[in-house]
């Protein structure tokens, strides 16, 4: 079975095959190596495992890979590169957003489709997309660098100071 991941298609290794029915999350990680995204809870409530699936926000660990064959599948590896950082990877590290860092990668892709559909998300908005938890209560952080990289991706012609 490929699976198109981060612009690429991706087939499990030789002898190994993804059942339809495993969740997306151990697809990734433990058949495609693919270890940014994490466990957290496997009940679809604290978000560590947030990928993007045709650009929408998904829990990985409920997503069974039956669902997503054929779709354009994003996870953390593929939001930015070290050489060019996603706007949002830029403004985590300027709001020093991470603490202990778990639920970053979900976080980063959950706000990545929010700007995606919203480029300039006020408070409220932000609050009502962000579902993810995070056990080191960044929250205030992670809005202020939502914020940062909507501004960021906007630029200096849209008349908001980055």
């Amino acid at each position: 079975m490929d699976l198109n991941i981060n612009g690429q298609t991706l087939s499990p290794p030789p002898g190994q095959d993804i059942d339809p029915d495993m969740p997306l999350l151990w697809a990734l990680r433990d058949v495609l190596g693919l270890t940014g995204t994490k466990f957290g809870c496997g009940v679809s409530a604290c978000g560590a495992c947030t990928v993007r699936v045709d650009g929408q926000a998904v829990r990985s660990c409920v997503t069974p890979v039956s669902a997503v064959v054929g779709k354009r599948i994003q996870t953390i590896e593929g939001l930015g590169t070290p050489d060019k950082p996603h706007p949002l990877q830029t403004a985590w590290i300027a709001q020093q957003v991470p603490q202990c860092g778990y639920c970053q990668s979900g976080m980063l892709m959950a706000a990545a489709a929010l700007l995606d559909r919203n480029p300039k998300p006020s408070d409220a908005d932000i609050d009502a997309a962000m579902t993810n938890l995070c056990r080191c209560g960044t929250y205030q952080r992670v809005r202020a660098a939502i914020q940062q990289a909507a501004n960021l991706r906007l630029g200096p012609a849209s008349g908001v100071k980055a």
